[in-house]
């Protein structure tokens, strides 16, 4: 007698309803104490995490320091900051246990592409958050100023302010940049085939439209330089289907 391993039979890989809550309970909880324990480690060095989400801004403004308006403004983005850097750190031990959830309701076969998926999902991620600090964050404050300027107004950003808006749109980026992942994995388990997902470009288009213009401020920049993104990982997404077995 050896280990048992998953089938094919669908009858002997049904999880209870019971299973599906007990195991989402465990991952949760694993996931949640990584970003804990990575964000009190962040507390340390969260100085230096402010320097370093400032290098857009001081690359534009030079020396023009970011104002505090209120006592407390520096110690909450102080630590929104740690606990920001925190999910990004933890992020690969976070997407181990949401593929690990997915896969435990899976097939034998299937589960060797959560296996790809993992690693992949954290690349993306923080691939996706430094893309946006980089590259969209600099040529989108930039651009914000200059209508500023043009509309005669004296630009002064508040330091809570500018982390908000560069946090948050790091998480939007990196979410965004799990495209191609999400598409390989959802071809790979039989779900969607490629001409399908080719078919479908007109109405991804149009939806990615809708969740740029929801997920960033109300700038035209922000929008576009995440809406080109989404579609080129999307065509990526499938190059990979593609790539990794042909039309399925």
């Amino acid at each position: 007698m050896g280990e048992n391993k998953k089938t094919n039979d669908p009858l002997s890989n049904t999880m209870s309803l019971g299973d599906h809550l007990d195991e989402l309970r465990s991952r949760l909880l694993l996931a949640i104490l990584g970003i804990v324990i990575c964000t009190f480690i962040s507390l340390w060095f969260s100085r230096y995490l402010i320097i370093f989400l400032q290098k857009p801004y001081t690359n534009l403004m030079g020396d023009k320091a970011l104002q505090a308006l209120s006592l407390t403004e520096g110690f909450v983005s102080y630590v929104k900051i740690a606990l920001i850097a925190g999910l990004v750190i933890s992020s690969p031990w976070v997407f181990y246990h949401i593929w690990m959830f997915v896969a435990a309701g899976l097939y034998e076969h299937e589960r060797r592409y959560v296996h790809i998926a993992v690693p992949f999902s954290a690349v993306l991620f923080i691939g996706g958050a430094l893309f946006f600090l980089f590259l969209v964050a600099p040529i989108s404050i930039g651009w914000l100023i200059k209508v500023n300027d043009w509309l005669g107004l004296n630009t002064n950003i508040t330091f809570k302010n500018y982390i908000t808006f560069v946090t948050s749109l790091m998480l939007v980026f990196g979410v965004a940049f799990q495209t191609p992942t999400a598409i390989f994995f959802l071809n790979r388990s039989g779900l969607v085939s490629i001409s399908a997902l080719r078919g479908a470009r007109k109405y991804v288009i149009l939806a990615i439209v809708i969740i740029a213009a929801m997920a960033t401020p109300p700038d035209v920049v922000s929008q576009i330089t995440l809406a080109i993104p989404m579609y080129m990982l999307y065509e990526l997404g499938i190059v990979l289907c593609h790539f990794a077995g042909g039309e399925k």
